[in-house]
């Protein structure tokens, strides 16, 4: 990808921020695998400023949910910001601004799929935070954040922690083991994606796929869950 004004003006768009210091953003961008490949250009990456960006996200997001949820104890707490801070939760935050588009990445980098890595991804979307805060203060990455990470909680913690939630939701009524079983793999070796059933008993009750086998388990976790729902017409994970 090539940063140049009109793809930095179409990223800042779609976030709902514009940088004083175009500089920023284009660091927030800059993968390590780029600034090797181009070492004569004396290029800074990003993993420095995805170090501040993180620890943003964790003041901003531990604060909301102290604020919002008043009785819920600091354990639970921990667990449910683990779970919207994630790197499968970043990841899909940052392809909700289908920000792999606008990364710098090196040619091989490039070449396997590191655009859609889940990894390569989430930190982009830690430095974006850190260059936003840099650029504007706190107020405007706070906004960034609960637009894009702090928004539709409970569903997003829902897919992430599917397994244990389906494993809470059927050991109650049921005997049965729960078991996760491949199914298929499609894809090269860089580009893989996994296809996993849950099953109880012999029944397969969810289907699933990720780009990694824990990715596929709780995909299929997250479908079960979702046609118990429907099948009993109510919400299982209050």
């Amino acid at each position: 990808m090539i940063f140049n004004k009109e793809t930095a003006a179409m990223l800042q768009e779609r976030i709902g921020y514009s940088f004083r210091d175009q500089s920023l953003l284009k660091l927030a961008l800059t993968h390590s695998s780029y600034a090797n490949e181009h070492k004569g250009q004396h290029l800074h990456h990003n993993e420095r400023i995805e170090f501040l960006g993180d620890a943003v996200l964790e003041i901003v997001s531990s604060e909301f949910l102290y604020r919002n949820y008043p009785d819920m104890p600091e354990g639970e707490m921990s667990k449910k910001r683990a779970s919207l801070v994630c790197e499968p939760s970043l990841a899909a935050s940052a392809r909700e601004i289908f920000l792999g588009r606008h990364l710098l990445l090196g040619h091989g980098e490039e070449k396997n799929g590191g655009a859609d890595r889940d990894s390569i991804l989430s930190d982009a979307f830690e430095s974006v935070i850190g260059a936003i805060y840099l650029d504007g203060g706190l107020a405007p990455a706070e906004k960034f954040i609960k637009t894009f990470v702090l928004n539709d909680i409970e569903h997003k913690v829902l897919r992430q922690d599917s397994k244990t939630i389906l494993q809470e939701i059927l050991q109650k009524d049921h005997k049965e083991p729960i078991s996760y079983v491949l199914t298929d793999t499609q894809g090269p070796e860089h580009d893989r994606i996994f296809f996993m059933e849950v099953r109880l008993g012999d029944q397969t009750i969810g289907t699933g796929s990720g780009r990694s086998k824990q990715a596929a388990g709780q995909d299929a976790a997250y479908h079960a869950i979702l046609a118990l729902q429907k099948s009993t017409g109510g919400n299982l994970c209050s």
